[in-house]
């Protein structure tokens, strides 16, 4: 309802100016002028409107409607303060700035046979006033001032996502969706005539890669690509050096901390299983399982991983290989939590099918159920085992915390027996040593996600307004005093603790991301 621009310090990180937005709906492009001084603009709102701000003061200089279709990009040419060029559904507009007015001439093709407009995704600028747009067939079309003077056919095999103008040698990077080759690759680098070129693998793996973003200086092009990756590639040896990772596709449900290390899995909607490094804060691994996964869990001593997956298959890895040492699907709907048992005898699967089934890991990786919880009124949510083994604890999606013999499947109904069992872990956010996390304004479904520390003295928890609190442990009381933290859009889907307790993990939601918090100073 109220899209607003920030403009950033990219050193010191401090908000230089926030620009309330003209625009409705949302801001899909934005382009600093030559000397920095102007911000253009594009909204999403029905008219796609064009915006050019002095940012520093916060003024609006003008504005005018874009087009009546869709807009991708619109960029400043690197050299001026008053030219600038705007592409989208099949169209592109040339616009100068003139005082306060926007004037604009639409792209002309009549001087090519056979030429058709296409939608354009992606904006790139030359010498002597051209002006080169990637297209979503893999053309680039070359501009001279605003008629078609000539269309580099084939450019990329898949639509041209990213452009980038080198101002310093005037070289064009071109960034698209390719299967990699032994002639081409997702990026290419050109001359400045948009003739010749040279083309860079991405190393990636993947069947086909997928460049979102591109970016070029001092011999190395910077690429981003859909996988959520951000790869610098090296000119003269083509090395690629992968900067940042992350999943693809979100919600990330599975989170597990390493017994003993510190590594943490995350597993999510985009079918792989990632390991993460907190010191280093890079990934050291990925599996690819092939479906979407919901939930991971470590063995006691850290060699194995448990899988849950979202069509009810689960699969157990050996962590020393990567290989799969066993797999099983006893249910058709998704397994929401996977729990070892802590003496590393039983695996409990619970899953959205209302129930709870049991593995005795001695019997070998045929994984025959041996029993399964009965009665529970709803999905399963967390599980915890007793840390003897002999009980597990599970919270279901009706709200309700059942507590089950170990490995009989048995409804314990004795509250005072329930009371004298030590949990090896505590992820529930039901029960009265948690009532606290719940505030006065929390519908049920609010809170998702809850950890207790290691220690025992504390509790964090994750919910639906992308909030991580710390409490402390036990919280009997209604309303709990806690420490507040933002950081992830909504909303948080899970959170844990390192093996010391000196790290929280956090994964969210549709933000698709993984948080590290560092425990400063726990409360008591």
């Amino acid at each position: 309802t109220a899209p607003s621009i920030h403009i950033w310090d990219a050193v010191s990180k401090q908000t230089l100016s926030i620009l309330r937005c003209y625009h409705s709906k949302g801001v899909c492009s934005v382009s600093f002028s030559a000397t920095g001084k102007l911000l253009l603009s594009v909204g999403l709102d029905p008219e796609h409107t064009i915006t050019i701000w002095r940012w520093q003061e916060g003024a609006k200089i003008a504005s005018r409607v874009g087009h009546n279709q869709r807009i991708f990009v619109a960029e400043f040419r690197p050299d001026s303060d008053t030219q600038f060029v705007s592409v989208g559904v099949k169209h592109v507009k040339f616009w100068t700035l003139a005082g306060r007015a926007l004037l604009s001439k639409k792209g002309l093709l009549n001087t090519l046979e056979d030429a058709r407009m296409q939608t354009m995704l992606a904006v790139a600028f030359g010498a002597n006033n051209l002006t080169f747009t990637g297209t979503i067939s893999g053309d680039v079309c070359v501009w001279k001032d605003h008629i078609l003077c000539r269309v580099v056919a084939r450019a990329h095999n898949g639509p041209v996502f990213a452009m980038y103008t080198t101002l310093r040698d005037g070289l064009i990077v071109t960034g698209g969706k390719e299967r990699p080759s032994k002639e081409g690759g997702a990026v290419k680098l050109w001359d400045q005539e948009l003739r010749r070129c040279r083309a860079f693998r991405l190393e990636t793996g993947q069947a086909t890669d997928c460049v979102r973003s591109v970016c070029r200086g001092k011999g190395k092009i910077l690429v981003g690509t859909r996988n959520a990756e951000i790869i610098e590639v090296g000119e003269k040896n083509a090395a690629c050096n992968i900067l940042v990772s992350g999943h693809v596709d979100g919600p990330i449900w599975g989170l597990a901390t390493h017994p003993s290390r510190d590594f943490f899995l995350s597993a999510a909607e985009d079918g792989t299983v990632r390991l993460w490094d907190i010191a280093d804060k890079k990934m050291l691994n990925k599996v690819n399982l092939g479906h979407a996964a919901r939930t991971v869990c470590y063995s006691p001593e850290g060699d194995m991983v448990a899988i849950g997956m979202k069509n009810g298959e689960f699969i157990i890895l050996l962590v020393s290989s990567l290989k799969i040492w066993g797999k099983k699907r006893d249910r058709r709907c998704a397994i929401h939590d996977i729990r070892f048992s802590p003496d590393s005898r039983y695996l409990a699967v619970g899953s959205s099918e209302n129930s709870v089934d049991f593995y005795d890991l001695t019997l070998g990786p045929t994984l025959n159920r041996i029993s399964y919880c009965k009665d529970i009124p709803s999905f399963v949510i967390q599980m915890d085992f007793s840390a003897d083994s002999r009980y597990l604890q599970v919270s279901s999606g009706c709200y309700k915390r059942l507590v089950y013999e170990v490995p009989s499947g048995k409804h314990l109904l004795d509250h005072a027996a329930i009371d004298r069992i030590t949990w090896a872990t505590w992820t529930s956010i039901l029960g009265d040593e948690v009532m606290g996390i719940w505030s006065r304004h929390a519908e049920k479904a609010d809170v998702n996600c809850a950890c207790v520390s290691h220690s025992g003295i504390s509790l964090v928890t994750g919910d639906d307004f992308g909030m991580v609190k710390l409490f402390d442990f036990p919280c009997p009381e209604k309303f709990a005093k806690h420490k507040r933290f933002l950081g992830h859009s909504p909303h948080v889907t899970n959170i844990r603790f390192t093996n010391g307790d000196r790290h929280v993990i956090s994964a969210g939601g549709d933000d698709c991301s993984l948080f590290v918090w560092k425990c400063v100073h726990m409360p008591h």
